[in-house]
């Protein structure tokens, strides 16, 4: 019986659904697969912003009321660094410094993303598979009215203030997906993959950007389930509604079904979004209605639950059981 699950991961929303699919999943059933679009380099630092927030997440470390970050966080070591005169304008707390450390010399010593996540993730006490997408560099920038801007100086420094025109992600072609990441599309007990509501452009995108990977998608036998971010037409963080403006394209899942619909089967929405689901099964996808807003382990739990259902279902359909 085919049971393995792929998820693709961005930061804050999709780190949410990957916390309640490990939390119904066992440890041999589940691979998360993250964004490393976001990661630059700071301060003489490594930093996977997306990887941390999943890691996080899923750690039971995450600070719920700021969204990222640690719990329980404080901030001496950057108002020393401010004291020095150095940038200020990302801010690192002294739990999550430790992180960044860690991963950062461990790169410099040799060894690849791949390896210092799981490393980190194992000394975190997370016993469910945590994979970059690659472990060579890519790096997502926004193509801006103010000119190219890497993504943490477009998310972060300007606030996502920049009128985007385009997204492009250096480093590709020539990134392979990691180890991890590849043996899972190719397990032969793979049963669904579920995209976790993440930022279509600026999370999924990335991923699906890496050598190969599209394509292998394309050809998997397996149901592949998407979570909106959207609920009531909006993104409940980041810049996604503001991009999609810019990109041209209206706030509504029609967005989200046109930009998956080479890939996807079946769009899980929000109640509050219901009015999309006809559009959305024109695209030929098939559509979920539920609750889709995460606020404590229940609903991550209950989200997980229905997307698996989904995954099962249009298997069935498909007589792929």
């Amino acid at each position: 019986m085919k049971r393995h699950i792929l998820a693709l991961s961005g930061g804050v929303g999709g780190a949410k659904l990957a916390t309640g699919l490990a939390a119904v999943l066992p440890p041999g059933d589940l691979t998360v697969v993250v964004n490393t679009g976001d990661d630059f380099e700071h301060l003489g630092l490594t930093i996977c912003p997306d990887l941390d927030s999943v890691t996080y997440a899923m750690a039971g470390l995450n600070d719920t009321d700021r969204g990222w970050g640690v719990a329980g966080e404080t901030w001496q070591a950057m108002a020393m660094l401010r004291e020095l005169g150095e940038a200020d304008w990302f801010n690192l707390g002294d739990r999550d410094l430790g992180m960044h450390i860690a991963r950062s010399w461990r790169l410099r010593a040799g060894e690849m993303l791949s390896q210092v996540t799981a490393r980190l993730t194992r000394e975190l006490g997370i016993a469910h598979a945590i994979v970059p997408m690659s472990d060579t560099p890519v790096r997502t920038q926004i193509v801006s009215e103010e000119g190219v801007l890497d993504f943490q100086h477009y998310f972060v420094r300007e606030q996502c203030r920049p009128v985007a025109r385009a997204i492009r992600f250096e480093g590709v072609p020539g990134a392979a997906p990691s180890p991890g990441f590849a043996g899972a599309l190719a397990r032969p007990d793979l049963a669904a993959v579920i995209v976790c509501p993440s930022n279509p452009y600026l999370s999924v995108d990335p991923i699906l950007a890496v050598d190969g990977v599209r394509a292998a998608l394309q050809a998997l036998a397996v149901p592949i389930i998407v979570v909106s971010p959207l609920v009531g037409g909006k993104a409940l963080k980041g810049p996604l509604s503001k991009l999609l403006r810019e990109l041209g394209e209206e706030a509504r899942n029609l967005a989200i079904g046109h930009h998956y619909k080479e890939l996807a089967s079946h769009v899980i929405i929000d109640k509050a979004d219901a009015s999309d689901a006809e559009g959305l099964r024109a695209l030929g996808l098939s559509v979920t209605i539920t609750a889709t807003v995460m606020c404590d382990a229940d609903d991550r739990e209950r989200l997980a639950r229905v997307a698996l259902s989904a995954a099962r279902i249009e298997q069935e359909d498909n007589g792929t059981r």
